[in-house]
């Protein structure tokens, strides 16, 4: 195990989700005639949900603390370095079942498809010792689904500590994901799969579950929130990117971190969704999954240029 140090208590602590992207950049989303194709340079980011939560949320001044399991290798090694240069304290566990890693193919329009290599097998969870420390000093915890953080909602409920989860593209069934769905306090996820099941799925979210609030991305056309107690989902529209899209790759973390970001802040779901939708936005006009986050004073610019677009 590999733990660092530190004096005080975390503002958020993310477990799980840290690996390397391949970014392949193609003209469209399809597999085109013929066996090959040529590709603008190939390239490995370090990448992946948990990855760009923590990032996000050390970019913008949070008191972040990040966990997972590594493989010693090469990929590993990306990544402490990565996160050695940007100061992100994490610590992880040695899997020997090697660091995750995706392939995603990126088209013209920033759109991509990813290929997620799942390697750690499904029994694999974080040590009790490992992670316990660690959320004992946190006021907030994001949980990414990847499986080695099931066991960690016990004490998370116990400490009685507020957690979140990202389901990405969850269908609305899949049984691995509801399981983080109804044990998370704030629970995001992507329209994508939902096929006008939205209002059902969130409902079933906030009614079944732990949850306070539930929001669906759902890119151009803005985010859907529930909170308990409402009598309906509401709308938000999207916030249009200040420039050129080139990568949609980390979008949706980068969302997640602004908006747990001004929830640590106190500001209401209103401003929370806007904070997300401007990092959102943001990480959308740059290339790889993480290469640059926001940081507070950007989102508060973004925030305040996009209330006024909106006004």
């Amino acid at each position: 195990m590999n733990t660092t140090a530190h004096e005080g208590g975390y503002d958020i602590l993310v477990a799980g989700g840290a690996g390397v992207d391949t970014i392949v950049r193609v003209p469209e989303l399809q597999v085109p005639p013929g066996d090959s194709l040529s590709v603008p340079p190939v390239r490995d980011y370090v990448a992946h949900t948990g990855n760009g939560v923590a990032r996000g949320a050390h970019a913008l001044g949070l008191a972040t603390k990040f966990i997972d399991f590594l493989g010693d290798d090469v990929q590993g090694q990306q990544i402490l370095a990565a996160y050695a240069a940007d100061g992100l304290d994490f610590s992880h566990v040695v899997s020997p079942h090697g660091t995750p890693r995706g392939v995603n193919l990126v088209d013209a329009r920033g759109r991509r498809f990813s290929f997620y290599d799942g390697r750690h097998p499904a029994g694999l969870r974080l040590p009790r010792a490992f992670y316990l420390p660690f959320l004992k000093r946190s006021r907030h915890v994001h949980v990414s689904i990847t499986g080695v953080t099931k066991d960690m909602y016990a004490d998370i409920h116990r400490l009685g500590i507020p957690s979140s989860t990202d389901l990405h593209d969850w269908d609305g069934v899949d049984a691995h994901h509801r399981a983080y769905a109804l044990a998370s306090d704030y629970v995001f996820l992507s329209a994508a799969a939902l096929h006008g099941r939205l209002d059902a799925v969130l409902r079933s979210i906030v009614e079944q579950g732990h949850a306070r609030l539930a929001v669906a991305t759902d890119g151009a056309a803005g985010c859907h929130v529930l909170q308990r107690g409402d009598e309906a989902v509401r709308h938000f529209p999207a916030v249009p990117p200040e420039g050129p899209v080139v990568d949609s790759n980390g979008a949706g973390d980068a969302f997640v971190s602004a908006f747990l970001y001004a929830l640590a802040k106190g500001r209401p779901v209103s401003e929370c969704v806007l904070a997300g939708s401007v990092s959102g936005a943001f990480a959308c006009t740059r290339a790889g999954t993480h290469t640059e986050f926001i940081d507070a004073a950007g989102l508060r610019a973004g925030c305040a240029r996009a209330t006024t677009a909106q006004g």
